[in-house]
Parts: structure tokens; sequence; C-alpha cells
């Protein structure tokens, strides 16, 4: 019964006609490429001029490796696939709209510049990561913003149940996986409930990341009152834009609370079932002013998907109360619609300015040479360079790249820790007991360039002291990957981590 559901499924059915169609394709090109001389040629100069393009391309340098070795192993077929999922691949009335979003909220979200200067008066290093969040993408920095950080999933799950039945005005959600059990059906009681009694109810939903949800579950919910909207619905056609992906899990209710973090709204996150051993993750609420960013991030998704232009301003609360004993908050969100790569830049800005210690809990470490190179420099420098990784994997072939870049992390200093219980699923990097960054963004090329991202910059907040111990903590419950370990790994293994790393930017 199980295997005849999976026959039918969303995920199965488009997944068999994609690789359908890529099947015949490729059939084609080679039956032409035999039959006709010229055609062959063709194909072989395109892969080459293809190639050329590539290379040239303002890219991450392991991207072009990656794409250009698969085209040149496979000249036929190579320029072809490139041409088909090749490139950043963003929908042009999504570009369109979403520039134009960016540049229309800048009158949204307004700088105190006292709250600038007293940062760089106070530090000036931190003030560079400030500045360069405002002066690039235009996000803010808050003073009056309370914080609460939540360790792991079932303390978010509470605080977001209890927040979202407080709701007068209006709720917003948007998460890249939403999957029916215990964790939805609870959140989703409650938004019906709040829709019932006139509270503006929106959802967004990652249509790939939440494949799995009833072919009827937006049309029963916008019955029930609640405006939903699936981002970049997957469709059974070959020139696929499945790239780019809202990866970006954010939670406001009446302006005045919001939550992120890499939590999104399924039951592994609250460990109420188990796929890869106990599940750690983390969020942020944060309270008062800054969630007026949180709000805009959604607001401007929501206006092009909803296809309206409707006041945002109008959705700004009055912060009567004012939190000022709690450090800085800076929310920011990350686009693949322009050139500013704002999750690996805001890592590597943090890890840069480390003096004493940075430690960083990541999912996935799919990075290349420049990235790999910061993080041993700031070991090399005499940095405490630590990153906590799953045991237990989600994605094998994943797990296999990330192991591939020990050795050559840990013989340059940098600490390699390993969760035994199961799968971390946190995104943060705290360093100093000064600074952290709490969000969605994986350590991999999919967050740094292909998928929408947010998350949030601490400076001074009870987050980063909260954090360091919740990072302390966890490490009991962890190995230590060793130089030893490293090099007791299997021989035809290290050939296939080797292979896996030549596409880690592809995968």
């Amino acid at each position: 019964m199980k295997f005849l559901k999976k026959l039918v499924s969303k995920p199965f059915v488009i997944g068999t006609l994609i690789l359908l169609q890529l099947a015949l394709l490729l059939v084609f090109i080679y039956e032409l490429s035999n039959l006709i001389l010229q055609a062959y040629f063709f194909l072989v100069i395109l892969s080459l001029i293809i190639v050329i393009y590539i290379i040239n391309k303002n890219e991450n340098p392991s991207y072009k490796l990656s794409w250009a070795i698969l085209i040149l192993s496979v000249p036929i077929f190579g320029g072809i696939l490139y041409l088909i999922f090749g490139g950043k691949k963003i929908p042009k009335a999504l570009r369109r709209d979403m520039v134009k979003s960016a540049n229309e909220k800048t009158p949204y979200l307004i700088q105190d510049h006292k709250v600038l200067e007293r940062i760089y008066q106070q530090d000036a290093q931190l003030y560079k990561q400030v500045n360069y969040l405002w002066r690039n993408v235009y996000f803010p920095v808050y003073r009056h913003t309370k914080t609460t950080y939540l360790s792991i999933g079932e303390d978010k799950f509470e605080k977001m149940k209890e927040e979202l039945r407080k709701a007068e005005k209006f709720i917003f959600l948007e998460y890249f996986i939403i999957k029916e059990g215990i964790m939805w059906q609870s959140i989703e009681d409650i938004l019906i409930e709040k829709a019932k009694a006139g509270v503006d109810v929106r959802l967004i939903y990652d249509d790939f990341g939440s494949m799995n949800l009833p072919r009827n579950f937006s049309k029963r919910l916008r019955a029930l009152g609640i405006k939903v909207f699936a981002f970049n619905p997957v469709r059974p056609v070959l020139a696929i834009r499945m790239n780019n992906r809202d990866h970006r899990k954010i939670c406001v209710v009446d302006g005045r609370v919001g939550f992120i973090g890499g939590i999104n709204l399924a039951d592994e996150y609250i460990n109420a079932i188990v796929r890869f051993g106990h599940w750690k993750d983390s969020a942020v609420m944060i309270e008062g002013e800054a969630v007026w960013s949180l709000s805009v991030m959604f607001l401007t998704f929501y206006n092009y998907l909803a296809k309206t232009d409707e006041d945002i301003l109008k959705f700004k609360p009055e912060y009567p109360e004012l939190f000022d004993s709690d450090g800085y908050v800076q929310p920011f969100s990350d686009s693949p619609t322009d050139d500013e790569n704002v999750g690996e830049t805001a890592h590597m800005n943090m890890i840069n300015m480390a003096k004493e210690y940075v430690y960083i809990q990541t999912p996935y470490l799919v990075i290349g040479y420049e990235f790999v190179s910061t993080l041993t420099t700031a070991a090399k420098n005499g940095v405490d360079v630590r990153i906590m990784l799953p045991h237990i994997p989600d994605k094998w072939y994943v797990h296999a790249i990330t192991r591939s870049n020990y050795e050559r992390l840990i013989r340059d200093g940098v600490k390699i820790f390993e969760y035994k219980p199961g799968f971390v699923h946190s995104k943060t990097m705290i360093s100093d007991d000064e600074a952290a960054i709490v969000g969605t963004t994986n350590m991999d090329y999919r967050s740094y360039y292909m998928h929408f991202e947010c998350g949030i910059y601490f400076i001074e907040s009870r987050v980063v002291k909260d954090l360091k111990k919740d990072f302390e903590q966890t490490l009991d419950q962890c190995i230590e990957i060793t130089l030893e370990d490293c090099l007791r790994v299997n021989f035809f293994v290290r050939i296939g981590q080797a292979i896996l790393n030549l596409f880690s930017a592809l995968l």
C-alpha cells in the first residue's frame, strides 16, 4: 500500500516525468550526432563556447569548475545540460518584481544613524558587518528589541503556539517545509481559529520543500479564510526553474513578535518522529522594533506572489514598549535576484573579524577554496575555530562532501565535531562573546547562491551568551574528529569523496 501511494505521489510523478523528458532529449541528441556529422561538431563547439562563457562569468570559481568539468566530460550533452539547468534560472517576472520590491522597500526600512554611530564608537570591527548589511542590502540595525534564544525545536514550537494564540491583527508565516503531522496540525488549528476571529492570516510555503502536502492543501486553507501561496510551483516540464527555492523560515505576529531559525513545520524538527537520530535545531524570538524588518521581508514576497501592490506601511505597529537593554539586532535577507552574496559575506566577515574564537553549527560544509582559506587563516592566526556538524546525515552524498573537507581544515587547526546523537540542523555562528548570527543559511552553495534566505545579526545581545552556552553544552554530546580519523578513511571512499567534491557546487 505504501509503495502504491509513493507511485502516485507528487514528488514521484514529477520526478519521473522530468527524467523521462531528459532521457528522451539525450537519446535524440545522441542519435542526431551519430546520423549527422555536422550536428556532432556543432554540439562539441557549443559546449566549448559555453565553457569559455562560464569561465568568464562573475561567479563562484567552484561552481564554474564543476560545470566546466561536466561539460568537457560529455561534450555532446554537456552544453545542452547547462542551457537547461545551469545558471541561477530566476524567472524573469520574479527577478523584475523582487528587484523592484528591493528598491521600493528602502523608504520602509529607515536607519537611525545615531545607532550606527554608537556601534562604531564601541567597536569599529563590529561596525563593519552592520554597515555592510545596511549599505548593501538596506536592512537597518535596531536598539530597542528584546531577544530570546530557543535552543531546540520543541522550545520554539511551544513559544510559537503561545504567541500565535495572542494574535489580534495579523499572522505572517513563511516556511520552506510544511509537512502534515503533530506540529503542523497544532499550528493549523490555531490559524483556522484566528482566521475565523477576523485575524489576517497569510502563509507562504516553498512548493518543492513542501511537495508531500496534499494536492488540495492551498484550496482547503483558502476556503477557511487563510491567504495561502506556494512559491515557485514545481511543474513536470524539462525547462525547470527549481534551483531557486524559498528557504526562509519567518513567523510574525501582529508586528510585535517574530521568529527566525532553522526549524521548519514538520515533526522531525520537534523530535516527534525520528528520521536521523535526535534533531538538534535552534531559533530566536524577537520582540520590538526589529520585527518590522521581518514584516517587510515577508510582505515584499507576498506582494509578488499575490500580484498586489499593497501598502506595507499599514502593517507597521507602534512600539510603545521600548527594550533598550538587549544589545543590537539586525535582521537581513539574501536573494539570488542580485549579485550580492549576503549570507556568505556575513559568515566570512564574522570569521575574519574574530579575535579569540568563532563557533559554528551547520548541517553541511560544502564550501570552496576561498571559504576554506578564510577558516584556516583564522585558525592559523590563533582563533579557536570550532565547527559542529551531524554524525547521522540526511543526505549521504552531501555528508561525504562535507567529510572530504575535514582533513585540510584539521591540518590547519580548525576543530571539527560531529553531534553523535543525530543530526545538527542549526545554522548559527558566534564569536568573542560579542556577536552572533542565527538564521536559515547553510554553509553550502545552494544557500549562498541559489536560495532566498534570512537571518539576524546580534551584537551584545543575550542571544550571544545563550548561544555560546548551548554550543558548549552540546559539545559534550559530540565526538571530535582527529587527523588520524581522516587518514584512516578507506582509499576507495576517498576516491568517491574526491569525485563528489568535483561536482559539489551542483548538488
